[in-house]
């Protein structure tokens, strides 16, 4: 049986708490990365342009996805422009000032805003195509699986790196 509060979750509920804990728990996991290349001596550019293979980002670009996954995703539930933030970041000072310019943008919304979510056609431009979502399968097929992607992505570069790292890292406290 289904509780009734589960039946009720409103798209803010399922989507911007979520958002904020994991760029939250990505913050921590860079702080981490810089406290551990300052102890090793290592250069924290090797780190920003680190990737898991010759075809897929860097680190810095991980981290400019995931925060682009959170304020499109929640803009568009939203109903309002998705904010735009060049992807310029070579520093972990200035990865870390993306990912909190993003949490003050999620704060800026309010639940209200995302009650007619589920009824709005989310209209997304991807590459050589547009696709057409409903604010269900934007959320839970689009919006929440790309943002754990490139969080996960991250993770796993700083993790190849050597940096001692676990799942309790990438989940983060569950009494904050």
């Amino acid at each position: 049986m289904v509780s009734p509060a589960l039946q009720s979750i409103s798209f803010y509920q399922a989507s911007v708490p979520v958002f904020v804990r994991m760029l939250k728990n990505l913050s921590t996991l860079l702080e981490k990365a810089v406290i551990h290349m300052q102890q090793q001596g290592i250069e924290p550019s090797t780190w920003i342009n680190a990737r898991l293979a010759p075809d897929m980002f860097t680190l810095a670009h991980q981290v400019q996805s995931a925060s682009d996954a959170a304020k499109a995703g929640a803009a568009r539930l939203a109903g309002c422009e998705v904010p735009s933030f060049a992807d310029d970041e070579t520093t972990f000072a200035e990865l870390q000032a993306r990912i909190a310019k993003t949490l003050t943008f999620l704060a800026s919304l309010h639940q209200e805003q995302f009650e007619h979510s589920g009824e709005r056609p989310i209209i997304v431009k991807m590459h050589d195509r547009t696709v057409t979502f409903s604010g269900y399968d934007y959320l839970y097929r689009m919006s929440l699986p790309n943002l754990f992607f490139h969080i996960t992505t991250a993770y796993d570069i700083m993790r190849h790196l050597g940096l001692n790292i676990g799942k309790r890292d990438f989940l983060g406290p569950f009494d904050a």
